[in-house]
C-alpha cells in the first residue's frame, strides 16, 4: 500500500486521469440500493462524457423524498463525485443510500428530532447523499471524499449503520480531524480543510487558489480567512469590521452548522413490503486507473 506523499501522488494522478477521461468522453454507470424504499437501480448516467437526461430523471425519482414521494432535479455533479469515491475506494458492492433529497417539510421534521440536521441542508437542494458501501470502512469513504475536495464530507461512525455524507456545496468537513490526522490525508498540507485546532494547513493558500479557479470558493471569503477580526465582506470585497467574535472558518466553509441525517439513519421508518430486484455485486464502469488511491 502506498503511504504519505506517494499516496497523495497516486490520488492526484488518478484524478488527472478521470478529468482526461471526461474530456475525451467517458461512460459512467452507478448501482444504488435505497435503504428505505428497498429499491435498486443500476444505470448509466453519463455516456461519452455527456449526462444522459433520461437516466438523470430516473435517478431523480429513485433519490426522491420517500416520505412524501417528491423528487427534485438532483445535481448531476453529485453523481460524478459519488462515482469517483466509489472507484477510489475500490468498492465492489452497490452503494446503499440512507438519504438523498429531502423536501423542506421533511427537513423541518427531522430538525425537530435531531440537532444533527442543518436548517439550510444541501439535501434540500438535491446536492447531497448519505450512504455506505458494504465491505468498505466508512473512514475510508470519508478520507477519499476529503481528498477530492469537491464539497462537504460528513462522518457518522456511531449511527446504527455508520455512513458518510457527501455533497457538492462548499468544501468543508465535520467533525474536524486533528492536525495529525489531516496531515496523514494530505501529507503536503495542500488542503482547505481546517483541522480541529482551527489553524489552516501549510498548503492552505495554494489549495484555496485552485478551488477559486474551479469556482468552488467565493474569492471574497478568502478575506475572512486571512482577517479573523472580520465577520462580513461586502459586494466589492471590502471587509466590514465587527466587535463580535467570529467563527471565520465556519463562515468560509459552512452554512451555519454541520449537515447531517443521523436521526433518519438511526431510526429508519418501516417501508411497505416490495418485490426486491437482484442487487448487482459490482458497478459497471469505465476502465479503472492503473492505481487505486489508498486511504
Amino acid at each position: 500500500m502506498l503511504t504519505g506523499a506517494a499516496a497523495m501522488g497516486a490520488l492526484l494522478a488518478a484524478s488527472t486521469g478521470l478529468q482526461t477521461a471526461v474530456a475525451n468522453g467517458d461512460t459512467r454507470t452507478i448501482s444504488l440500493h435505497h435503504s428505505h424504499t428497498n429499491e435498486d437501480i443500476t444505470i448509466t448516467f453519463k455516456r461519452n462524457g455527456q449526462y444522459d437526461a433520461e437516466a438523470l430523471k430516473k435517478l431523480n425519482w429513485f433519490l426522491r423524498d420517500w416520505r412524501r414521494e417528491e423528487p427534485i432535479a438532483m445535481a448531476p455533479e453529485l453523481f460524478d463525485t459519488v462515482w469517483e469515491v466509489y472507484r477510489y475506494a475500490g468498492a465492489t458492492a452497490p452503494i446503499v443510500v440512507v438519504s438523498a433529497y429531502r423536501s423542506p417539510a421533511t427537513n423541518s421534521m427531522l430538525r425537530s428530532r435531531s440537532r444533527g440536521v442543518a436548517k439550510h441542508s444541501q439535501h434540500m437542494l438535491g446536492k447531497a447523499m448519505d450512504f455506505y458501501i458494504p465491505g468498505v470502512p466508512t473512514s475510508k469513504l470519508r478520507e477519499v471524499g476529503l481528498r477530492l475536495q469537491r464539497g462537504g464530507v460528513g462522518f457518522y461512525p456511531t449511527a446504527n449503520t455508520p455512513f458518510v455524507h457527501i455533497d457538492v456545496g462548499s468544501v468543508r468537513m465535520w467533525p474536524r480531524m486533528s492536525r495529525d490526522q489531516l496531515a496523514r490525508v494530505f501529507p503536503d498540507g495542500k488542503t482547505v480543510h481546517i483541522p480541529a485546532d482551527g489553524h489552516p494547513m501549510p498548503g492552505f493558500e495554494l489549495a484555496l487558489a485552485e478551488l477559486q479557479r474551479n469556482g468552488k470558493v467565493n474569492p471574497s471569503r478568502y478575506l475572512l480567512a486571512t482577517n479573523p477580526g472580520a465577520t462580513q465582506v461586502d459586494d466589492n470585497g471590502r471587509i466590514i469590521p465587527s466587535t463580535r467574535s467570529p467563527n471565520f472558518l465556519a463562515k468560509l466553509f459552512g452554512f451555519g452548522g454541520d449537515e447531517g441525517d443521523e436521526a433518519e439513519a438511526a431510526t429508519p421508518a418501516p417501508a411497505a413490503p416490495r418485490r426486491r430486484r437482484p442487487v448487482p455485486t459490482a458497478i459497471a464502469q469505465a476502465p479503472a486507473p492503473a492505481q487505486q488511491a489508498p486511504v
